[in-house]
């Protein structure tokens, strides 16, 4: 028949096998910024890590998993370095009122 139209398969040869390493460096990204924000970097960070050492053991898009593990470990210490801060700071202002 001359009306056939022929269809093009345009998807990825991988099936989406990239997911668990976008996801890590978009959750390590996530966990990065907001680091400041310790309810939002923790289960960004953690869930970006898993999702990064996932992707690193069985993904293709390693340099993906390997960021998102960076910039998710990077999210974690810096929460833990806000709140550790945050901790001192309201000590030594609690500690300067009880003195008086």
């Amino acid at each position: 028949m001359e009306n056939e139209v022929e269809v093009q398969n345009n998807a990825p040869k991988e099936g989406g096998k990239k997911g668990k390493s976008i996801a890590a460096l978009i959750l390590g990204i996530v966990s990065f910024v907001f680091s400041c924000i310790g309810l939002v970097a923790f289960p960004s960070g953690i869930i970006g890590l898993i999702l990064g050492i996932l992707g690193r053991k069985s993904e293709s898009a390693k340099g993906m998993a390997t960021t998102g593990i960076v910039f998710s470990i990077l999210g974690i210490l810096g929460a833990i370095v806000w709140i550790v801060l945050a901790m001192i700071g309201i000590s030594a202002s609690a500690s300067e009122f009880m003195y008086y």
